[in-house]
């Protein structure tokens, strides 16, 4: 039987436990400094922010219309201030992800290395492809492990381009934006129209967010087990992915469905108990969303893991093991006796004596 590596990635998943909570440590760092500059800056500045009392009797009449003129009164003159906190605030969260995202991909691709190439010099083949694998992935540890030494410098710069990415794809967005809004004038405004023309423009750029980061996201691998550069990673991963298409599909479909499955179960779980809000105390209710997010984003680190895995042991396996055996040849059926064509003169019923063969 062939190897599958998509079996294989969730087993190492399973097995390597460590290497999903690297994952979730690096992860989950950077989305709660995040979360509490975004918390910490957002209490700062409404503090900040002066109200007079003919705004705070705007404020209490509940009027929808007074209440929003109180409100952009109040905040008129500080967007200035809003958008170059939030300009520093996300360069150096940026610059956080960037190391901390290099660092932990550095830590996950070895351990899964030294997963996989413990199990190829194991029993997972014992057969004599596996062992040409074998003593291939032998000569070439030397030269990968000085190469993986010098891979930081090489993700730093490949998870500087994903940032680049996301950056563009931002400016993207506005730039489908302004060219929506030319299909809707001021004199003659046609929102629907806007929209139409937005939403296949906003699809395109999210597409091709999404393929430049995954790949990008993969080269990282061959950064780490070749020692690649970051031009040299990106060229390597097109060329896996090139040469080993299907295999690199399924597994990256198999863990996109188990990855779907998981969202639509969380966003489930997590919208039921907004039912029972006028039964329960709010604070129950708030917690269990809040601990059902968190399994959520849990489970979608493991199952990203696992999808790496399954990646490397692509990339370490032989082709040999990923191929299924060819079945043996079938068995060739046996001749034929020859048909006789021939008529046995001797033989009593054909002759023309009558009760001939009844006598004998």
């Amino acid at each position: 039987m062939a190897i599958s590596p998509t079996a294989e990635g969730f087993r190492a998943a399973f097995r390597r436990p460590s290497l999903t909570l690297a994952e979730v440590a690096w992860r989950w760092t950077t989305g709660a400094t995040a979360a509490a500059l975004f918390l910490f800056g957002l209490s700062e500045y409404l503090r900040t922010l002066p109200v007079t009392n003919g705004e705070l009797l705007l404020l209490r009449t509940r009027h929808p219309y007074l209440v929003g003129e109180a409100i952009a009164h109040i905040l008129r003159g500080s967007l200035n201030r809003v958008v170059a906190a939030a300009l520093i605030a996300g360069l150096l969260l940026a610059v956080l992800w960037i190391v901390a995202a290099s660092a932990g991909r550095m830590a996950t691709v070895r351990g899964l290395l030294d997963y996989f190439r413990r199990d190829d010099s194991g029993e997972i083949a014992p057969n004599s492809a596996a062992k040409d694998g074998q003593r291939d992935a032998a000569s070439n540890v030397s030269t990968r492990n000085k190469g993986e030494n010098n891979a930081l410098p090489s993700l730093l710069r490949l998870n500087f381009l994903r940032a680049a990415v996301v950056l563009a794809a931002a400016f993207g967005f506005v730039g489908a934006a302004i060219l929506a809004g030319f299909a809707s004038p001021e004199a003659h405004p046609k929102p629907a129209l806007a929209f139409i023309i937005f939403l296949p423009l906003a699809a395109l750029i999210c597409f091709a967010w999404w393929a430049l980061n995954w790949i990008l996201s993969l080269a990282g691998m061959f950064a780490v087990r070749d020692g690649e550069d970051a031009a040299g990673a990106i060229v390597a991963a097109v060329g896996f992915c090139r040469d080993r298409t299907g295999r690199v599909f399924a597994v990256t479909i198999w863990t996109g469905l188990a990855h779907l499955c998981a969202f639509v179960a969380a966003t489930t779980v997590v919208s039921m108990p907004m039912g029972f809000i006028a039964l329960v105390p709010w604070r129950l209710v708030v917690a269990v969303m809040m601990l059902a997010t968190v399994v959520y984003f849990a489970l979608a680190d493991w199952l990203y893991m696992a999808r790496l895995a399954g990646y490397v042991c692509i990339a370490e396996t032989p082709e040999a093991l990923l191929s299924p055996a060819p079945l043996p040849p079938a068995p060739q059926p046996k001749p034929a006796p020859p048909l006789q064509t021939t008529i046995d003169r001797d033989e009593p019923i054909l002759s023309d004596l009558p009760n001939l063969a009844v006598e004998m």
